[in-house]
């Protein structure tokens, strides 16, 4: 370790004020911090509010969502498997060479299988989101000449886990170089984007490439020509707007939803992971449980109000909340994304606001507009927009009361 920390100097000579590549500093900078505690102290007086600052934040958020990962990488092996068990064909070659030179085969029951099949699936996924995303932000620093922070290591992992398996990877080296630049670059990168920016990334496939990432072929990695009778692809969501009863029909049970045994995007299909990761944020102070409960309430009490109205035209109005937040992303935004310190509200009773508008608009998306079933991604985006207004309204009260306190 001495070894690599005298290198390090040796090089910090060269890339420091003054040095041949002084503009190479934040390359230098990120490597070093990474490896080791900062050598530099405060030199006057100081004042330490907390031992939380950006990098400890940004690890939590990440160990947080390792049991996503995990699922992510069982599921999405399984939910392959299971098709490829029941006639379907692999999607691509290569994976399954693989997957036979290793001697695992295609048994859903197989935890191993289905993980390492899962893998082949994520991790291309993953690099190209970091080497893109994360080159991209290491060159505004550097032209900027900022630090490169840990943010990355966080919306890096986030985008892979908001997207299909079958997602082509030029698609997402193109969304999440959307995200980075247009949503947090432009704003002036860290801790200034209003908008979450692997969300945004999603909403730009979304809207660009439809049929890459929605629609009944996307959510299980085989050949969705080929998918035996009963093996639609479809996620539950879509198919409770196409059909009353699908949830009610005993194809899947709550329970199923809840572990996230089920198709759709690779990493949010398991409530139980992110209430675990929740459990992480909130008692590490993190994430705020305010914002989570006021999603809760907003979506249980809309759910609640539009089934007592009911609809024979559209089987939305009739799905319960217990359902609605065991199914599509609802558990991972609401957990994950609509947490996001910079662009969510600030102020205490603000985040509840935020929530709560968050957790009537995905319901609304959902029910009201049954042909985009999935309105979390949008719900959360929207109300990004007003966090900055709500937290207006709470400071101003908060000045007017501080004022007739004080008399002045």
């Amino acid at each position: 370790m001495k070894f690599l920390r005298s290198q390090l100097d040796k090089i910090g000579k060269l890339v420091e004020k003054g040095g041949k590549y002084e503009s190479q500093y934040p390359l230098y900078e990120a490597a070093d911090t990474f490896l080791y505690t900062p050598g530099e102290v405060t030199k006057g007086d100081s004042h330490v509010r907390d031992a939380v600052d950006q990098k400890r934040m940004m690890i939590t958020v990440f160990v947080a969502l390792i049991p996503c990962v995990l699922f992510a990488l069982y599921n999405t092996g399984l939910q392959a498997n299971a098709a490829i068990a029941a006639g379907a064909p692999p999607l691509d070659n290569w994976r399954t060479g693989l997957m036979e030179a290793m001697g695992l085969g295609f048994d859903p029951g197989d935890i191993l299988a289905c993980g390492i099949h899962g893998l082949l699936y994520f991790l291309p996924v993953y690099l190209v989101t970091m080497l893109v995303g994360g080159n991209i932000e290491a060159l505004f620093a550097v032209v900027r000449k900022h630090e490169i922070t840990e943010g990355f290591l966080v919306t890096g992992l986030l985008f892979p886990l908001i997207l299909p398996p079958t997602i082509p990877l030029w698609q997402v080296a193109v969304g999440i170089a959307f995200g980075v630049i247009l949503a947090k670059e432009v704003f002036g990168g860290v801790g200034m984007n209003v908008l979450n920016p692997a969300l945004t990334s999603r909403a730009f496939l979304f809207f660009a490439y439809p049929a890459a990432i929605s629609g009944d072929a996307v959510w299980r990695a085989v050949e969705p020509t080929m998918l035996a009778d009963g093996m639609s692809g479809a996620t539950w969501l879509a198919n409770a707007a196409a059909d009353g009863q699908a949830l009610t029909s005993g194809a899947i049970t709550w329970m199923d939803a809840f572990i996230g045994t089920i198709p759709g995007s690779m990493g949010e299909t398991s409530a139980l992971c992110c209430l675990i990761g929740a459990a992480v944020l909130i008692f590490t102070g993190v994430g705020s449980w305010r914002t989570m409960l006021g999603i809760a309430v907003g979506t249980i009490g809309l759910a609640t109000l539009l089934n007592s109205v009911g609809s024979d035209t559209n089987p939305m109005f009739n799905v319960p909340w217990e359902w609605h937040v065991v199914l599509g992303g609802w558990a991972f935004g609401a957990v994950f994304m609509a947490t996001d310190p910079v662009s969510s509200a600030f102020t205490e009773w603000g985040k509840f606001i935020y929530g709560l508008g968050i957790g009537v608009l995905v319901v609304l998306v959902r029910v009201v507009n049954p042909a985009y079933p999935e309105g979390m991604m949008l719900a959360i985006l929207f109300m990004n927009m007003f966090a900055p207004l709500i937290d207006h309204f709470f400071v101003q009260a908060n000045i007017k009361r501080r004022i007739a306190r004080h008399g002045a």
